[in-house]
């Protein structure tokens, strides 16, 4: 019989997942029309995200072996992610770009409010895994990124340069870097306990 902490953690991921699903979605849209390095590398971001919100899910029904593995996963998956906006920023500071910073502006206050209701969800869960912690890492990064792209869109809109775009795509990486690099420690350390428990 399923338990009501894991139906609870089923249903919130299933609505944190919906969520970055359709603000991915929004994230390329506006960034293709607006020539955003950051918006489309929080589109990458929010991606990937939904896939490890997924991934959460299967987990739930699995043993912790899986459930540790998912996580290492998730990481991996995070790291390749931010190796990917590298490129991207690389290709547009060499080829050069033009943003569109009010558009920036209002696509990152709209996924900031709903980054926010997936993080306070995440975070009202009791006693999250290893797999739930490493959701509440991704949420908690989408927010900050945000914040980031509504100040890049300011300075885009009032210096009418491109730079800002580029700082906030590349500074997108190295949190996910960061968040993917504390993710895979999480999992090894739930690995060493359960090995030294065994």
């Amino acid at each position: 019989m399923t338990s009501p902490s894991s139906l609870d953690e089923r249903r919130t991921l299933w609505i944190v997942l919906l969520l970055n699903a359709a603000i991915a979605a929004g994230f390329f849209a506006t960034g293709l029309i607006a020539d955003s390095s950051a918006l489309i590398a929080n589109g990458v971001d929010n991606l990937s995200d939904t896939a490890v919100y997924a991934l959460s899910l299967v987990a739930l029904s699995h043993g912790p072996t899986w459930k540790t593995r998912a996580a290492m996963a998730s990481s991996i998956m995070l790291l390749i992610f931010a190796a990917g906006i590298l490129l991207d920023v690389g290709r547009r500071f060499i080829q050069g770009s033009e943003p569109i910073g009010p558009t920036m502006m209002v696509m990152s206050a709209v996924a900031g409010v709903v980054n926010y209701v997936c993080l306070r969800l995440l975070q009202r869960l009791k006693n999250p895994d290893v797999n739930l912690r490493a959701a509440t890492t991704f949420s908690f990064n989408d927010f900050i990124s945000n914040g980031g792209i509504l100040v890049a869109g300011a300075l885009v809109l009032w210096l009418g340069k491109n730079w800002p775009d580029l700082v906030v795509g590349l500074a997108t990486a190295l949190i996910a870097i960061k968040g993917g690099i504390e993710i895979l420690r999480d999992a090894r350390a739930e690995t060493g306990t359960k090995e030294k428990s065994a």
